[in-house]
This record gives C-alpha cells, structure tokens and sequence, in this order.
C-alpha cells in the first residue's frame, strides 16, 4: 500500500517511463562520469584549433606580400644610392644647386635644379588644368548624367587611361603643338606684361605643351577614382539633404563632396605621381633648356624622368651615375608626395570619425 509504483523503462501506463536523466539520477544505464549532456542552444561544440589551417595561412600569406612590398623599396633606394655615390663623388658642383648638366666630361659638372623645376611646375600645370575638369566630369556621371549616357560616356573615359605614353607624346608634338602654339601667342600679344606669357618666342615645344599633353593622361585616372567615391556615398545622406529642401547641387556640396574627399585626395595624389613620372611624352613635346624660367610658353623645360630618356644611350659610366642621382631625386620627390597624401587622408578620416 505504501510503496510507490515502479518506474519500469518500458511502462506505458500514466507515462511513467523512466528517461535517461532519471536512469542517470537512479543508478540506471551510464554513470554520471560517461554521460554526455548536449550544450545549451542545442549546438555543438567548436573544433578545436588546429596548429595550421587555411586561415592562418592566407594571414601569413598577406604579412609576406605586406613586408615584400618594403623590402622592394629599401631595395630600390639601395640601389639608386650605391649607383650614384660614384657619379657625386666626381662632380665638381654641387648637385642640388648647378643648372648645367654635363656628366660625361673629363671634369664633370652636373645639376638637378632644373630638371627639377620642370618636373614639378610640368605636373603642376597638368593638375591645375586636369583635376576641375575630372571632378566636373565624375560629378556628372555619377548624379547628372542617365545610365545610358554615363556608362558608355565612362567605359571611353576609362579607355584613356590604357592608351600609352608615347602615343600621347606623338600627338602632342603632331598635332596639338600647333594650336597650342597659337594660343601660346595670343596670349604673349595681350597678357605679355605677365612673366608667365613673355617672352619673345619661339612658342610651341614649351612647358606648357608637356603641361597640357600630361593633363590629358592624368584626366582619365582622376576621372575614374573620384567617380568610384562619390558613387560610395551612402544613399540616406542623399535624401536627407534632398528632403531638407537642397537643391541637387547643395546636396552634393553638402553630402557628397566631404564624404568622398579624402578619396579624391587620393585620387589626385595618383594623379600627380603619374605626371611625376611621365617620361616618353615630355621628352617628346619639350625643347630641351637647362634652366629654371617661369616663362610658361617660350621653348624650353625639362624633367627627370625625360632626361633620363634622352640622355641614357650616349652616357659613359659617370653619366650613368649621374642619371641614376637624378633618378633617385625623383623617387625621393615621389615618396615624399605619397607619405604627404597618406597623412592628410589620415587627418580628414580621424576627423570625420570623432565627428561622428
């Protein structure tokens, strides 16, 4: 009477069978030590780490490819420098002062300063000429222009960018000197009086020639990167400032332009390093001086990198060297130009983010 029925774990009556939790708890079947209670949410435990998996190696993977990329460019610098250690050694001016270049004689005697000039005002002009327009255009594409006109419009724009340097030098000197040579007068006849437009001529293979010859090929590169960031811009940003009550241009000026100005740094930083280092087309369309001039459409002008062209077939072994000390000055100036890029894009996003 007093006994509790038993809990056979095949009864049926009442569904008093005995579980495996009840089985555990009253001796039945495996021990509390052998039992295996399933995890909370019914999942299964993680694996366990293995010593090497795919993971790891494409980190190792990437930490190479990261490091190879410094340790090329220590290289090149130790390169450039024991190539040109011999060639300054020799000089008799100074390097960084003298006009003149003339590495290949007995007493030789050669500077940068020109050739530096002209390498940065060649990509000034090519910027100040270049990046207005390619913004204005990568604007329209991607907030003006339909569909149907901006992709054919852009796949063209993009195409420039593949077209090679000399055939850009080639047409420069054929069929772009002249009309430049003409505006090139016009403006010496009526802005004389200005420095940049004197002169008594001739016109036509000047600075300006290579100025604008390099806008044309910078044009494509800053086109396409600034399209790709005002494309970024986040959707919400648009229509608040369109539902604000802004005009299309007022919602680009207010959203549009500083979300993606760090990109467009970038872009025109790409932009410069190309101009920069451009050879074929400036020593195509220069006439080569070796003189610092702020006369912007005389004759005359030249840079680094086309120097290095012209003048590397007839050098003897000192005015290797002294082409490679230019050539060194150039990647120094690049280096420098980058590193600037990087912390000015560094500063607007650490901004924008405690902006935020």
């Amino acid at each position: 009477m007093g006994d509790y029925p038993s809990r056979s774990v095949n009864a049926t009556a009442g569904d008093l069978g005995v579980t495996p939790r009840h089985a555990q708890g009253a001796g039945y079947g495996n021990s509390p030590s052998n039992y295996n209670e399933p995890p909370l949410g019914g999942g299964g435990a993680l694996p366990k780490k293995t010593r090497f998996s795919i993971e790891t190696g494409f980190r190792g993977l990437s930490t190479a490819a990261g490091a190879m990329v410094l340790v090329i460019i220590v290289a090149i610098a130790v390169f450039l420098i024991s190539k040109a250690v011999p060639a300054l050694q020799a000089n008799n001016a100074s390097f960084l002062t003298e006009l003149t270049w003339f590495p290949n004689d007995t007493e030789p005697v050669f500077g940068i300063a020109a050739l530096a000039f002209g390498t940065v005002l060649s990509s000034i002009i090519a910027l100040i000429v270049a990046v207005p327009i390619a913004l204005s255009i990568a604007l329209f594409l991607s907030h003006y222009a339909p569909r149907r006109l901006a992709t054919p419009l852009g796949f063209v724009i993009d195409l420039l960018a593949a077209v090679p340097s000399v055939v850009f030098g080639l047409w420069g000197r054929d069929v772009f000197q002249e009309p430049v040579r003409d505006f090139s007068i016009w403006l010496n006849e009526y802005f004389g009086w200005i420095p940049l437009f004197g002169g008594e001529g001739p016109f036509g293979q000047s600075i300006m020639l290579g100025g604008l010859v390099l806008a044309i090929m910078v044009l494509p590169i800053v086109t396409s990167l600034s399209r790709e960031v005002f494309q970024q811009t986040p959707g919400m940003n648009e229509e608040a400032a369109l539902a604000l009550g802004a005009t299309r241009w007022e919602m680009i000026r207010t959203a549009v332009l500083p979300y993606g100005k760090p990109g467009v740094i970038a872009a025109v930083m790409l932009g410069l390093g190309r101009a920069l280092g451009e050879t074929i087309a400036l020593a195509l369309t220069l006439s080569i001086a070796f003189k610092i001039n702020v006369n912007l459409i005389e004759n005359g002008g030249n840079s680094i990198a086309a120097n290095i062209a012209n003048a590397f077939g007839e050098a003897n072994e000192t005015g290797r060297g002294a082409l490679i000390a230019s050539g060194l000055v150039l990647f120094v100036i690049t280096l420098v130009v980058n590193m600037t890029a990087r912390a000015i894009i560094y500063r607007r996003r650490e901004f924008r983010d405690s902006a935020a």
